[in-house]
């Protein structure tokens, strides 16, 4: 994984403190970052023009909202024309419940997560898929029974790690 270009550590201590803590307040930014506040917005509202910040997000503890299902789903088409993939990925980008949706090379073309409120549910949502002649040829489910871990990357940790390597 490289680093862009045009971020400094100062930016990169910025990325990490809302990423892991959302919006904060400018003097809060400041501290955690260590540099005065004028500063720093100004480097946050850089980052968020420049389009390193696609937004802010609650991290909702689901299972104490609702009960729901959540599936992990493999799928591989039926062709590899770029069209089919674009049909399929647009397609998917409509869909609320599938929440996480990733292009992979190997024996799959996509690992997905579904969640919905019960099985019945995630079956409808499986015939629609099936129906929009979205190229499917085959896809495999794998029904969660546990949601262990959901983080975003350690952004400061995966810098350094780069870091160390383009300087061997």
């Amino acid at each position: 994984m490289r680093e862009r270009k045009g971020l400094d550590p100062t930016d990169i201590r910025i990325l990490s403190a809302v990423q892991k803590h959302g919006q904060l307040s400018k003097t809060r930014l400041a501290e955690i970052v260590n540099l005065s506040p004028t500063p720093c917005w100004a480097r946050l509202t850089r980052l968020r023009e420049a389009g390193y910040i696609r937004g802010y997000h609650a991290d909702i503890a689901l299972e104490r909202v609702i009960d729901a299902t959540r599936v992990v789903v493999t799928v591989s088409l039926t062709h590899h024309r770029k069209i089919e993939f674009d049909r399929f990925e647009t397609y998917i980008r409509s869909v609320d419940e599938i929440i996480n949706c990733v292009a992979t090379g190997g024996g799959i073309d996509y690992v997905m997560t579904v969640v919905t409120p019960d099985l019945s549910a995630f079956q409808a949502l499986m015939d629609d898929l099936l129906s929009a002649d979205l190229a499917i040829d085959r896809y495999m489910t794998y029904f969660a029974t546990r949601l262990i871990k959901a983080e975003q990357p350690n952004l400061a940790k995966l810098v350094a790690k780069n870091g160390s390597k383009s300087g061997s």
